[in-house]
């Protein structure tokens, strides 16, 4: 199994000089990837909820945040090896044409080293802010991953659709991982499995118990096993939010939370159910970037 680290793109760690020493520590430490997260506001009477927090407010490092493309732009130039993801961009956000061009330009400049994580978003307010439709957010995500895939692989390209229409042209260049880079989704309603299992490369699991992750893992394996896809090629990339704690937590503690031996059981259960890969999120933890380089100094030794 693979691991990675997410860069600071979020909360007040989040610099050019931050950026930098995370990204080439993690290199320096064999890490596999580099991962952002993606936040467009902070809503100050959230329409949607916070499901975590007791008054439904985000986080407060959510009222700073750094764009997750430019961060592994940034990132890709201070590297050579190491993998860089996003998890995840939500989708209604963009256009897919012009993110397609962004993402490519990503994989040109970093010499093919480029993940795509996609998710829905949930943020009525961010939903607002740009324009999305939430109700029509997952019809228009099964066309979007459609645009992304024809522009990546056609020359001239043309799409027709319900929501988004290209005229027949030539776009280029094309990404330099073929047939392109690899797609994860965060999915985990009924409707978004499926288009998983039918459309991308792999899952983005966040905040699921072992257990359920197997389960899940699972279904999505026999999805695509009956949509006529070799099921093996499913990938599983699990996001490991952390906080780390002295003292051991009960049974009902969330998954990556606890002692450095806690984690380190559910690191091994991943590998159990057959994850690919694993990357640590210490956001909500670190409260410097120096105890950010230290977990992934600590990290790196416990796996």
């Amino acid at each position: 199994m693979k691991i990675g680290f997410a860069l600071p793109n979020i909360g007040p760690l989040g610099s050019a000089q931050a950026i930098s020493k995370v990204a080439g520590r993690a290199e320096a430490l064999g890490y596999d990837s580099l991962w952002t997260i993606e936040r467009l506001l902070w809503p100050v009477k959230p329409q949607t909820p916070y499901p975590v927090t007791p008054d439904g407010l985000l986080p407060e490092f959510y009222k700073y945040s750094l764009d997750p493309l430019d961060t592994l732009t940034f990132a890709a130039a201070h590297t050579k090896t190491v993998a860089l993801g996003t998890s995840v961009l939500d989708i209604p956000y963009y256009n897919p044409v012009t993110l397609a061009r962004r993402l490519t330009t990503l994989d040109v400049f970093s010499h093919g080293r480029l993940r795509v994580g996609l998710g829905l978003g949930w943020s009525k307010d961010e939903m607002d802010a740009t324009g999305a439709d939430m109700k029509q957010r997952g019809a228009m995500a099964d066309e979007f991953l459609q645009v992304l895939k024809t522009i990546w692989t056609t020359n001239p390209v043309e799409f027709h659709g319900k929501f988004y229409q290209v005229p027949k042209s030539y776009i280029g260049p094309k990404p330099v991982q073929k047939p392109h880079p690899p797609i994860y989704l965060a999915a985990f309603a009924p409707p978004a499995m499926k288009r998983l299992a039918t459309m991308a490369d792999g899952w983005n699991p966040v905040a699921i118990p072992v257990d359920g992750m197997a389960q899940m893992f699972g279904a999505l394996k026999q999805m695509a096993k009956e949509a006529g896809r070799d099921p093996s090629s499913l990938a599983m990339v699990v996001r490991a939010n952390l906080e780390i704690t002295d003292k051991p937590l009960g049974k009902e503690r969330m998954i990556f939370t606890g002692t450095l031996d806690q984690i380190k059981e559910d690191v091994a259960g991943c590998v159990r159910v057959g994850a690919h890969e694993l990357f640590f999120d210490p956001t909500f933890y670190a409260q410097s970037l120096e105890q950010w380089l230290a977990l992934m100094e600590q990290l790196r030794k416990l796996v």
